[in-house]
């Protein structure tokens, strides 16, 4: 039965004669006479070839090679194969067989075997590197052994050792060892199924032929995983020199494959290639030139698809973090989560914390979100939380764009008398009526938590902070009331007609009053602090910033008052008729009128800025973010301006408009919230002004039923309803667009 060393493929053994050692030994004395001092060379024999023709099968053997060591070595072929199983059967298997001596000094022997200094190439750069400039270069190098080296000088070099090993066409490796403190070469065997086996010596110290770090195995350290002894060799690291087809194989998981598995190959290819391998450089180049000439496009399309996949390069991995980072930024948030599906790595990066939380400034989102209980988690991945906020806000935007409309809250209230103000912050509702009183709801759970009686006349303005809440009503006085318990704090007295509006600031609050005058008070201990006096009738609308107070009043004109010493240091007039509205953010002034204009003023030179035409009745509502104004009027329409240029961006109509004026609205980043006296509320989108969908439709709209005021949160919209001739019962809808996180 034939061994490891017995008879493979080539069936006999190759020797090496007396004559051909012999004259490399002359060689080698005339060259490196000092590391070729006491050497011993054993004369024996290589197994498992009957010639130097059968080294032609094993791929990086070529005839140049053979040519160029023809005259160091010489071959005899056994008589019979008969003889060779009598004589092999002895050999097969002997690792202490004696070993032959080919040796090949470092930089004094060109050939297959020669070693070159580390750094500078592989021990196979010699003949073989220089029979094409491709030749040496496509064949992938292996090594089998790991460890570690110091640099040592040029005599202590002297103790380590090498090794150089070429794939054969088999997929297995041949290999040719060398070592130098031992003096010694040694040997391969073919094994039974074809591969070759290694027959390693003790003590021996081998060098890595990759020539990547040039570090020799260290005393103690251990072998790379496949590579013990007397075990088939195959390759541990992979080369600096792969061809295309490694590259390749590597990707499809280290398998060599079939390309095309419907096409049995023809019996030339194998010839076809050889002949291709013994071609140099600059032939295999003219050969491919010729080769894609002759293709079709059906065939060049073939080769693109197996070729481009191999050159495209992931350069966000390749780049530092902070770089990788840095490109990503660039990103849109859906591009972003795109990413993070490419890769582990990408999912990293596209989980940045900093990142995800330059994208909810963006977004407006300020506070970060932490679900530590979300059983999604993976245990040892660092989720982002501003990504989680992020992720939250856009699904709560999806539910207001999107979602399904699931049936509101009903909170039934206040008979049927109007509801006149509407305040609602965090998880409360407070809702004041023309028959006296207010009501305090439960977002969440929708009772009435408090109804707060102690008005004498109808309540039409309200302010709420916390849970203070500040009410004006016909009766001509304010009132605090504690939201929680239901008491009232105090009552404010001074106003001689019905207070029309109010506006909180901190701890004061200024109320406007048919009486014509502005008040300042402080509710905590409930003292009227200024009187601001000028206008000549009602007092329609007030805005307070903690320094200045703006008031618009029946008398057509807007004046800006210094409270501290109740001087009105501008009336800006220009507007012909009412003043029902006011904005005011420190800078500008918004007014709104009667006369179906809008102005912007300056509120410092008083000087007016721009007049918004567009409308054609009263500006019932307006609300102002950064230089967005949204204006609502009676015409039925709602517009969209930017105050700085004081163009209009946007008019919110078309078929899906309002029917009737327009009583309320509210603004966020992306939506607009609209009411109306047809009995809808409606959604927009911002930037485009295209019709999203009706959030409320009254069964009654059309024939009495009124949405009267609107007021929304980030997840919810809380709807006063009702009717001016009993077709609609009087009572808040609350609509809720959050999601559900657990």
């Amino acid at each position: 039965m034939s061994g490891p060393g017995g008879p493979g493929p080539g069936g006999g053994k190759l020797d090496i004669n007396r004559a051909g050692v012999a004259e490399l030994e002359g060689a080698l004395s005339g060259i490196g006479r000092r590391r070729a001092r006491g050497i011993v060379r054993k004369r024996e024999e290589l197994k498992g070839f009957n010639s130097l023709d059968d080294l032609l099968h094993v791929k990086g053997i070529t005839t140049r090679i053979l040519e160029l060591n023809s005259q160091r070595m010489t071959c005899r072929r056994r008589p019979s194969s008969e003889e060779a199983a009598r004589v092999s059967p002895g050999l097969q298997g002997d690792s202490k067989a004696p070993v032959p001596q080919v040796v090949a000094e470092e930089e004094d022997v060109s050939g297959p075997w020669e070693p070159e200094r580390s750094g500078k190439g592989s021990p196979g750069s010699g003949p073989e590197a220089d029979d094409s400039s491709g030749r040496g270069a496509q064949e992938p190098v292996s090594s089998t052994v790991c460890g570690e080296q110091e640099e040592e000088e040029e005599e202590e070099e002297e103790e380590e050792g090498s090794c150089y090993s070429e794939e054969g066409e088999d997929g297995s490796n041949i290999y040719f060892y060398y070592t130098i403190g031992e003096r010694w070469i040694d040997y391969l065997q073919r094994t039974e199924d074809g591969g070759l086996l290694r027959h390693v010596r003790p003590k021996m110290k081998r060098k890595s032929e990759n020539g990547l770090d040039g570090r020799a195995l260290s005393p103690g350290k251990k072998l790379c995983k496949g590579s013990e002894y007397s075990r088939t060799l195959g390759p541990c690291m992979p080369s600096p020199t792969t061809t295309f087809g490694d590259l390749r194989n590597a990707k499809a998981g280290q398998a060599r494959r079939r390309r095309i598995p419907s096409v049995a190959p023809p019996p030339e290819l194998q010839d076809w290639l050889r002949t291709f391998q013994r071609w140099s450089g600059p032939e295999k180049l003219l050969a491919l030139d010729e080769l894609i000439d002759r293709c079709e496009p059906s065939q060049i399309k073939y080769m693109m698809q197996v070729i481009e996949p191999q050159f495209q390069r992931d350069f966000i991995s390749l780049l530092p973090k902070e770089l990788a980072l840095y490109v990503l930024s660039f990103l849109e948030p859906r591009d972003l989560l795109r990413a993070a599906q490419t890769c582990r790595y990408w999912r990293v990066l596209a989980e940045d914390n900093l990142l995800w939380r330059e994208k909810c400034r963006e977004e407006g989102i300020e506070e970060p979100l932490n679900l530590r209980k979300r059983r999604l988690l993976s245990p040892g991945f660092m989720y982002s939380p501003w990504k989680f906020a992020f992720m939250r806000q856009h699904k709560i935007d999806m539910n207001w764009r999107s979602g399904e409309l699931k049936a509101p809250k009903v909170l039934k209230g206040h008979d049927d008398h109007v509801i006149t103000c509407l305040q609602f912050c965090g998880n409360r509702i407070v809702s004041g009526s023309d028959d006296n009183t207010l009501k305090v709801w439960s977002a969440v759970t929708g009772e009435c938590v408090q109804t707060l009686v102690g008005h004498t006349g109808g309540v039409w303005s309200s302010q709420m902070r916390d849970s203070i809440v500040i009410s004006g009503s016909t009766d001509r006085t304010l009132k605090v009331w504690n939201a929680d318990t239901g008491e009232c704090v105090h009552t404010l007295y001074g106003h001689t007609s019905t207070v029309r509006c109010m506006h909180l600031h901190g701890n004061r609050v200024v109320s406007g009053s048919r009486d014509a005058t502005l008040r300042l008070w402080d509710i905590e201990t409930g003292q009227c602090l200024h009187v601001l006096m000028g206008h000549v009738a009602a007092v329609r609308c007030v805005q307070y910033d903690g320094h200045k107070v703006v008031s618009g009043a029946y008398d057509y004109t807007v004046k800006v008052w210094d409270p501290e010493s109740e001087s009105c240091t501008h009336t800006l007039q220009g507007h012909t008729n009412r003043v029902y509205s006011l904005q005011f953010d420190g800078t500008h002034i918004v007014s709104g009128s009667l006369d179906t204009s809008i102005r912007v003023w300056d509120v410092e030179s008083g000087n007016c800025l721009h007049t918004l035409m567009g409308h054609q009745s009263l500006t019932s509502g307006m609300e102002l973010r950064d230089n967005i104004l949204v204006s609502g009027n009676a015409d039925s329409t709602v517009k969209i301006w930017d105050i700085k240029t004081g163009q209009c961006l946007q008019t919110l109509q078309g078929p899906s408009k309002h029917q009737s004026a327009v009583t309320c609205l509210q603004f966020s980043s992306k939506f607009v919230v609209t009411s109306s006296d047809d009995g809808t509320v409606k959604l927009w989108d911002l930037k485009t002004g295209e019709f999203v969908r009706n959030l409320v439709a009254l069964e009654s709209g059309g024939s009495g039923g009124v949405v009267w005021r609107i007021r929304a949160s980030n997840t919810k919209l809380v709807c006063a309803v009702g009717s001016r001739n009993g077709t609609e019962e009087t009572k808040l809808l609350v609509l809720d667009f959050d999601v559900d996180l657990k």
